[in-house]
């Protein structure tokens, strides 16, 4: 007997669940005060009668039919086309912005004294015929393809960045060419619901007042490439030394690669994995450029990636003003401000720099190199010509603050930042990341840690799982991965300070125009358990002799904070790299030797790795700290 649903049931049915089903045996359907016999003899045996309220939800889905679903979203469309309408009377295409009166960047030491000063900014316009056509096309091929026959917005591009701004997940490409020039010319860099509005309703006012080769135009004038340059003219003498006019396409495509990230893809400071992603994005440029039929698939076969000319020096940046001011603005950056909103100045900026103790570790390391500094605080003697390069970073794991840094010899002469890189293999000093993990697995009672437990462990206390070698077989049992100092000190900070997570920070303050920005805490929530913190910093404490490099176990401590000093050296397993990182609750500071052609600024085997010259560095600095000069290595490390 089959069952098929009663289309005859009563209201009095439908709102009781009676008369739900029946049988196909062609029956009248049944009335309501008969109701109750023909459900005992139409159901299925082992069947599920009806419950009371089925009926009442029938009812209630009627109430969301597909008409008035339909009517719902033709009303909810109709408000807001005509916002948008009233909108886009409203406001009208404004004044050009004042970034033509940008004032300078002032950056402060903690106590108030003033480090340094920058911003001046290098900006010439120049006429759309003043750019080789091929180079035009290369900016459209890597910034808004469509840019031609669109009508100079791009919805979702705008939905979504207004809802990334709303989530508070910072900056979102997706814009026109369009869009991105309204934002530089008329408005800010401002991360707000508002200014997105704004520039929609802009932007399509200016495709239909303007024509596209204006807007092109407008857009290579006002955009940021990095050095200080605005507009295509100053950035093509700032990386290539030649007139716009005179641009090859390869030159050209890597000038509007720039756009997307100035300072990550600028040749003379990017990092390995920096100038890996400029590449790319070079790729892309040149092969957006073959898929619309700009360029030909031959002669793109047979191009060269064009490196760019090192950078002019820059007033103010000497010496480790420069290393300084790079770490500060990276930060700032990574907090949601935008780099050509920092180009276009205003800014006084504190740093958490201890001038006492940045001077303290200058001294010691210029000591160490090339055994002292020279006039002006930098290293003297075989400095140019040595294939040792130093970076340090020393943090109070209390606040997360970086009371010291040091980048290099000269940030003009040596453009990549030492503290920052993470090129070079950790090493020994990875081995306390693999007992916290050990340890973590002991009391969760997982047995023993596998490389993957040991390397969410590693991600957890602030390593990067994207650095090179992070995954390579024996990473996690040799110290294979690549790390910096800036995030080994942060693990350290992290184990010194009961496994609570410890983000170095270098930003004091940041203020512009007397309203502050707000920055991201440098102290965050627990990360490994405080009986592991206190177990790692038991395993790595003082009373250690140099020996081969790598430091004995001492007496356990309950906790990290009535520890000893951690010491944890020696050099990584390619011995291109020596460091050594100690620290304490009060204090923690990374240190590395790297081996670096002097000319060709690649890798090589460091000379003396392993004799302890990086322990001998950090132990004149520590020492010498309080008066900002360094003194002869003790007997025993502190």
């Amino acid at each position: 007997m089959r069952i098929r649903r009663n289309p005859y049931r009563t209201v009095e049915q439908q709102f009781l669940g009676l008369g739900n089903d029946v049988a196909e045996t062609g029956a009248p359907p049944e009335g309501p005060r008969t109701a109750p016999a023909a459900r005992r003899g139409t159901y299925r045996r082992g069947g599920r009668r009806p419950r009371p309220w089925a009926g009442a939800r029938t009812g209630i889905r009627r109430l969301f039919t597909w008409r008035r679903l339909l009517a719902g979203v033709v009303t909810v469309g109709a408000l807001l086309v005509g916002g948008f309408t009233v909108l886009y009377f409203v406001i009208d295409i404004p004044r050009a912005n004042d970034l033509a009166k940008a004032q300078s960047n002032v950056y402060l030491y903690s106590d108030g004294t003033r480090l340094t000063r920058t911003g001046d900014i290098n900006r010439e316009s120049v006429p759309l015929d003043r750019v080789p056509k091929d180079v035009q096309r290369a900016f459209v091929a890597a910034e808004n393809r469509d840019f031609y026959s669109d009508s100079g917005v791009s919805l979702s591009g705008t939905a979504r960045g207004i809802l990334n701004t709303v989530a508070g997940r910072g900056i979102q490409g997706g814009s026109t060419i369009t869009q991105q020039y309204v934002k530089n010319y008329y408005l800010s860099q401002d991360q707000t619901v508002t200014r997105k509005v704004k520039e929609l309703v802009i932007s399509l006012k200016v495709d239909r007042q303007t024509s596209k080769d204006d807007i092109l135009a407008g857009y290579l004038n006002t955009s940021y490439y990095g050095r200080l340059a605005y507009g295509v003219q100053a950035a093509s003498r700032a990386y290539y030394g030649k007139e716009s006019d005179d641009l090859t396409v390869e030159q050209g495509a890597y000038l509007a690669a720039l756009l997307q990230a100035p300072s990550q893809y600028d040749w003379a400071v990017a990092t390995p994995g920096g100038r890996r992603l400029a590449v790319e994005r070079w790729n892309y440029v040149l092969d957006n450029m073959v898929e619309e039929g700009w360029l030909d698939p031959a002669r793109r076969q047979n191009m060269r990636f064009p490196v760019p000319l090192a950078p002019k020096p820059v007033q103010g940046l000497a010496g480790q003003n420069g290393y300084l001011v790079d770490a500060a603005r990276r930060e700032l950056m990574a907090s949601g401000i935008s780099e050509q909103d920092l180009a276009g100045g205003g800014w006084r900026i504190t740093l958490n720099i201890d001038p006492t103790r940045q001077r303290a570790l200058e001294n010691a390391v210029a000591a160490g190199l090339d055994g002292g500094p020279g006039a002006d605080g930098s290293a003297s003697g075989a400095a140019d010509g040595s294939d040792r390069q130093a970076g340090a970073v020393s943090v109070d794991p209390r606040s997360g603050r970086i009371v010291a840094l040091y980048g290099g010899r000269d940030y003009l002469k040596h453009y990549l930042n030492n503290s920052l890189r993470s090129d070079y293999q950790a090493g020994p000093t990875f081995a306390p990341v693999a007992l916290a993990a050990a340890a973590e697995a002991k009391w969760e009672n997982r047995g023993l840690a596998d490389p993957a437990q040991i390397r969410r462990t590693a991600t957890d206390l602030g390593m990067s799982p994207q650095a090179s070698g992070f995954t390579a077989p024996g990473a996690t049992t040799l110290g294979l991965m690549g790390v910096s100092p800036l995030e080994m000190a942060g693990v350290y900070a992290t184990l010194s300070h009961d496994g609570k997570k410890v983000t170095p920070s270098i930003v004091k303050a940041a203020e512009r125009a007397g309203e502050a920005t707000q920055l991201p805490p440098s102290v965050g929530g627990q990360v490994v358990r405080p009986e592991t913190a206190g177990t790692v910093t038991a395993s790595y404490g003082a009373k250690s002799s140099l020996g081969n490099g790598r430091f004995s176990v001492v007496s356990p401590a309950p906790s990290a904070r009535s520890a000893q000093t951690v010491t944890v050296g020696g050099p990584s397993d390619d011995r291109k790299a020596d460091w050594f990182v100690g620290g304490s609750a009060e204090l923690v500071t990374a240190l590395a030797l790297f081996g670096e052609d002097a000319a060709s600024q690649k890798q090589v085997t460091l000379d003396g790795a392993g004799d302890g010259g990086a322990a001998r560095i950090w132990s004149m600095y520590t020492a010498g700290s309080a008066e900002g000069l360094p003194r002869p290595l003790p007997d025993t490390l502190p």
